[in-house]
């Protein structure tokens, strides 16, 4: 699947939300973003109900990233945190992630259990550690045009002139795209953008560390994808509160505060699978006679 280093050869700035399910993901297609990110944070939260401590397992996010790929026609990208597991377990997280469809793959080079990028208390194993599932990552695709996202935490570990350093690392490892966690202001993000070479994702989380910054000024910066990872899911969650919220005062739904029945159908197709039961009916009908 090319689709998505053509999406970044382009030079436009790709804006990607994230989602933690096949119709959040819907929703993001039908907005018309040309890409989805699939957030192991969201999975975590909306599978689970727990938070991002590395507690959701490999079978959970293969599910999810087979569900959303045959929800959509959009390329993904996969949150597949530390990979798993070593080396050999990242030639398995590949493997199976590029066979249900994935477009990228993101590893980061936290220890085991991981905590989401934006907590405080993380940790990071050895830049050698990293470059050997790097290595080991890109073995394992078989197509080249699976992208692989090298993320790394040291900046709150270690500090930024590290983080850029260990970025570069993996650049030269085999990394298509980098991925440095965590700036803390708008001048260390432009420091990560003059210092580390090749493709770049700067990820914009609602209440996390990293100062929001309009497109324009990512987009001249350099970077090439702009993620809003949990944007959808904090999202659904003001409007689920809001709704539920209204419901529990007045005793009846605020219509207002709601998709309607119409928009609901639409985004599952319903449309589409009446037409298909309808032909395999009509079939079955034929073969009778």
């Amino acid at each position: 699947m090319s689709e998505l280093r053509d999406l970044l050869d382009s030079g436009r700035l790709l804006v990607v939300p994230g989602a933690a399910n096949a119709l959040t993901a819907r929703v993001i297609e039908d907005c018309g973003f040309g890409c989805v990110y699939v957030t192991g944070a969201g999975v975590a939260n909306t599978h689970l109900g727990v938070p991002d401590l590395g507690l959701l397992a490999f079978p959970e996010l293969l599910a999810h990233v087979a569900a959303i790929r045959d929800a959509v026609d959009v390329p993904l990208i996969v949150d597949a945190d530390t990979g798993f597991g070593g080396a050999l377990n990242i030639r398995r997280t590949v493997r199976e992630l590029e066979q249900a469809g994935a477009g990228a793959i993101q590893l980061e080079d936290q220890t085991f259990p991981k905590r989401c990028g934006h907590f405080a208390g993380k940790d990071v194993v050895p830049a050698s550690d990293m470059v050997a599932k790097i290595r080991a990552a890109i073995e394992a695709r078989r197509d080249d045009n699976t992208l692989i996202v090298a993320r790394t935490d040291a900046r709150a570990v270690s500090g930024l002139d590290e983080a850029c350093a260990r970025a570069n690392r993996y650049r030269q490892a085999g990394a298509d795209i980098l991925f440095v966690e965590s700036p803390r202001s708008e001048s260390e993000i432009e420091t990560i953008a003059s210092q580390v070479e090749g493709p770049q994702i700067l990820n914009l989380v609602s209440g996390g560390g990293t100062p929001i910054l309009p497109e324009a000024r990512i987009q001249e910066l350099g970077f090439a994808i702009a993620l809003h990872a949990n944007l959808p899911l904090l999202a659904s969650l003001r409007g689920m509160r809001e709704a539920l919220r209204a419901l529990r005062d007045h005793g009846i739904p605020d219509d207002r505060l709601l998709a309607t029945w119409d928009e609901r159908q639409r985004l599952v197709r319903r449309e589409q699978f009446e037409e298909l039961e309808a032909r395999y009916r009509a079939v079955r009908e034929a073969v009778d006679l």
